[in-house]
């Protein structure tokens, strides 16, 4: 497949190129002068650049046939088990992945568990496979607008025609699996099997998987990873996976496949025994954040920040990456310690990636939803956190990246999550709250959110709208009303599905 070419760039461009680099050396004088050099130089490179290209979420199909296709293949979906209700146990999926001639084992696989950072971790694993000219599948969960966007390869969610396909081409092994079970498979099973079957088929190089929930009994933890990460862990769904990080890390620890690789973000201390304790039982190798790899430094810089990662095998300065706060720089070392194992960096070999590939792919990575700017004047930022530890490091990204005079958040919830834990988060930097709902049938109420609201943030800080759309124009008119506040933002917040609506909402308006 050739490259596509650059396009040439005559005398009248350079000239131009050179005035707007001098003129942002100017602008910089103030500062040192070599890192007043090393900026503009960045920020001339990006202004070439421009924008990133496309929408990272496929839009509706506009064929009208393909669209109803679709629909009717996930109102078939919707009426297996959810997401949410799990049975203990891996022998439906096994029993399909049987029947489908195992299509995960075609390719071997890169494993991601943990509690935040999971699917920003794994695009950016795919990005820096891609760019070593690997051919990729990636699955995450959940979506943001399309279910589509769960199965990716080469960086593009399948297309809709694709995704049709797939379907009905395991159909009818998913009911053969169905009518010789006690239960049929869920939602997630059948979507994990379309997956893995759309892998072997493309084929792929390399698979990343993002685990659905936990580890051990979930859906994916079918393949035998070469490479396990797992993101920091702290609490979340802890009525199913445990109430303390250990228990949360026995659970996650059922990735780690005998002789894998490990790779360890930052965790509580109990967390971290377990899972080490895990890696020693399966005569895995362990790299940890922190000791064998981590971020050496990181500076915000327009659009994202720069930063210096040590890997496994070496040191890689000069990263850009289009992505704000200190949470997504410790995945870029997650994502980078990654990839060095899946090479076999660190073990068989001490060399280190391509440094300019590994730039080239960070500067690519795109991560929907996780602060993400849709909107300018004022400034909508979307962010998936939903549960506290994803809040708090949300909070000071947001604090970090923007410095918003006046924030005004946006908050619609899934029942049974830590809604006061998120809210405290959030406190310091709302100066007012809107709660409200999504169309999601687990939604807590606008009324229950915003009783606990009121707790955190006092009743004169509170705002109700229980419908999304009349939620956002009341946010950006708070943002809006006072001329002094020129700096004023709004951060849409607490799950994925209000993230989704909201930018849909957004982006069309």
């Amino acid at each position: 497949m050739s490259e596509q070419q650059p396009e040439s760039h005559g005398p009248d461009d350079r000239d131009e190129t050179v005035e707007v680099f001098d003129r942002i050396v100017a602008e910089e004088s103030d500062r040192d002068p070599d890192l007043a050099v090393i900026e503009a130089g960045s920020r001339t490179l990006r202004a070439q650049a421009g924008p990133p290209q496309g929408d990272p979420v496929p839009a509706p199909p506009l064929d009208p046939e393909v669209a109803k296709a679709l629909q009717e293949v996930e109102q078939e979906l919707s009426t297996r088990w959810g997401e949410t209700k799990l049975e203990p146990s891996v022998s439906r999926i096994a029993a399909l992945m049987d029947v489908l001639g195992e299509p995960q084992r075609a390719y071997p696989s890169i494993h991601v568990t943990g509690t935040n950072g999971k699917t920003s971790t794994a695009r950016m694993i795919e990005a820096l496979l891609n760019a070593f000219e690997l051919r990729t599948g990636r699955y995450t969960s959940p979506h943001v607008q399309s279910v589509t966007e769960r199965i990716s390869l080469d960086g593009a969610p399948i297309s809709a025609e694709r995704f049709i396909e797939t379907y009905h081409d395991i159909k009818p092994y998913v009911e053969m699996v169905d009518a010789a079970e006690e239960f049929r498979l869920s939602f997630f099973e059948v979507l994990t099997g379309m997956a893995y079957a759309a892998f072997a088929d493309a084929p792929v190089d390399a698979a990343v998987v993002e685990v659905g929930m936990g580890g051990t009994w979930d859906a994916t933890n079918v393949i035998d990873g070469v490479v396990a990460v797992v993101t920091p862990i702290s609490l979340d769904h802890t009525d199913r996976l445990g109430a303390t990080p250990a228990e949360i890390a026995q659970e996650k620890g059922g990735i780690i496949k005998q002789d894998a690789t490990v790779i360890l973000a930052q965790q509580p201390v109990d967390a971290a025994q377990v899972l080490l304790k895990k890696a020693v039982e399966v005569d895995a190798t362990v790299a940890r954040e922190g000791m064998e790899f981590g971020v050496v430094s990181r500076e915000v810089a327009v659009g994202g920040q720069m930063l210096t990662l040590r890997g496994v095998g070496g040191e890689y300065e000069g990263i850009f990456l289009p992505l704000y706060g200190a949470h997504m720089a410790h995945n870029a070392a997650v994502a980078l310690a990654a990839v060095e194992a899946f090479f076999g960096v660190g073990a068989q070999q001490s060399r280190e990636l391509d440094l300019e590939t590994v730039r080239r792919a960070f500067a690519s990575v795109t991560s929907p939803g996780r602060m993400e700017v849709v909107r300018r004047s004022p400034t909508v930022v979307l962010d998936a956190a939903h549960n506290p530890a994803g809040a708090q490091v949300t909070a000071e990204a947001v604090t970090e990246a923007f410095g918003f005079s006046r924030l005004i958040g946006v908050v619609a919830a899934s029942d049974g999550k830590d809604v006061r834990g998120v809210f405290e988060a959030f406190e310091p930097i709302f100066a007012e709250v809107v709660v409200t709902e999504n169309s999601s049938h687990r939604a807590m109420s606008a009324d229950e959110l915003a009783a606990i609201a009121v707790e955190v943030f006092g009743p004169d800080r509170v705002q109700v709208e229980p419908r999304l759309d009349d939620a956002l124009e009341a946010a950006i008119t708070l943002a809006e009303e006072e001329a002094e506040y020129g700096g004023a933002g709004v951060l849409v917040t607490g799950s994925v599905i209000t993230v989704g609506e909201a930018r849909l909402l957004l982006k069309r308006s």
